[in-house]
């Protein structure tokens, strides 16, 4: 095995002899619904269109809808995407999205052959005429949610790659069972296999497997921001930001406020999980989620970022964006132990319990500008352009399906 994780000799991969290699081929990428936040995905799909036409279809989803005002509002937003993008014949344009987006009408998580007959049906017509229009021929599909397993074989692809950046055997909110099922349909069908961190890695057989760890907008990240207005003052400052989800370990979040009652806890994000732990604690402020872009005005003006992660399976094989997010902006970063720090070991102060994570906080206040510069050149050659450079070889090297 190369030390990526790709066998470059496994048959039908680069250098097998008489294969017909894939040309600059445009992507058809299935992922979730575009402009919902900034995932690894989007990042890499947008540099990816740089040299390749892209066309996004937005979420199949993960689990069986309920019935639910929140469910009824996505659902409700989804259709009217769809009939609008009928009227007019053409993949529409998103917010801020680079390429045409479309939206296709499925039954969600369909496990009865009939119904994903049906779901193969429609992806075959709504995103096969989306892509005429963006005048993709022969594509490349790029597949980040395991749901869009039956878009496989219907649109005349050229190739197919499962980009892997989850644990849908364990991440939240998702119907587990039925995703596990679909990966592993997937997994088997796709040419390549892309994964965020080696344990994703390691559930799939080698010789199709890239190792592909996120990267980061060293831009954004490391150019100089105004500090935001609603940041905490009277004290340091420890930010997060983030989904509030239950992979959160606000237990702890609790305690280490209470041993640092001079540090102001600033809590970015969306909260999608019990926050009762920290009810009454004066010190811990839940600012709510604010754009990507707006995300440096935090992190470069708090005295260090933190991540405060449950041990979990999920968590053992993340690889989150804010890690190398925080390390761009400079500042100390203060962490629980999960696997995909270790590459970044020299940047992080690590602690399992309340008391250690505490004393972290504390020596990093120490921390100067020769500290910074040595966390910023941890992720220097972590571009998201770099990591879509790799993937668009792995996928020019794949060999053309008949």
């Amino acid at each position: 095995m190369a030390q990526n994780g790709f066998d470059e000799t496994a048959p039908g991969k680069a250098g097998a002899a008489g294969a017909a290699i894939q040309p600059a081929s445009g992507l058809i990428v299935f992922g979730e619904d575009w402009g919902a936040h900034p995932s690894s995905t989007q990042h890499l799909a947008a540099c990816l269109a740089a040299g390749r036409r892209v066309l996004w279809v937005n979420s199949i989803g993960l689990r069986r809808p309920r019935l639910t005002a929140a469910d009824a509002s996505r659902a409700a937003r989804k259709v009217a995407r769809a009939l609008l993008s009928r009227c007019f014949r053409k993949p529409s344009r998103e917010s801020r999205a680079p390429f045409p987006t479309v939206q296709p009408l499925v039954v969600p998580m369909a496990r009865w052959r009939p119904l994903r007959a049906l779901n193969r049906a429609l992806l075959t017509r709504s995103v096969g005429r989306a892509a005429d229009a963006a005048g993709l021929e022969r594509p490349v599909l790029w597949i980040s949610l395991p749901s869009a397993v039956d878009a496989v074989g219907a649109l005349g692809e050229s190739a197919v790659v499962y980009y892997c950046c989850d644990d849908f055997g364990s991440l939240a909110g998702v119907d587990h069972p039925a995703a596990l099922a679909m990966e592993a349909e997937l997994a088997e069908r796709a040419d390549l296999i892309l994964a965020a961190s080696p344990a994703l890695a390691a559930r799939f057989p080698s010789g199709k497997t890239l190792l592909l760890p996120h990267g980061v907008d060293l831009e954004l990240f490391s150019r100089p921001a105004p500090r935001a207005g609603d940041l905490p003052e009277g004290g340091p400052v420890a930010g997060y930001y983030g989904t509030i989800a239950p992979w959160l370990d606000l237990g702890l979040v609790a305690a280490v406020a209470r041993l640092l009652p001079e540090w102001r806890f600033a809590m970015i994000g969306a909260v999608q999980t019990d926050v009762s732990a920290v009810a009454g604690l004066a010190n811990v402020h839940f600012l709510g989620p604010r754009p990507h872009a707006d995300l440096p005005r935090y992190s470069q003006h708090w005295d260090a970022g933190i991540i405060p992660f449950l041990d979990t399976p999920q968590i053992r094989a993340c690889n989150p964006l804010k890690l190398r997010e925080y390390l761009a902006a400079g500042k100390p970063v203060v962490a629980t132990p999960f696997p995909a720090l270790a590459p970044y070991a020299a940047g992080v102060r690590t602690a399992a319990g309340a008391a250690g994570i505490a004393a972290a906080l504390r020596a990093s206040l120490t921390d100067g500008p020769r500290e910074a510069d040595a966390r910023r050149a941890l992720v220097a050659a972590d571009s998201w352009a770099a990591r879509a450079a790799e993937a668009s070889a792995a996928i020019s090297a794949l060999p053309c399906r008949r």
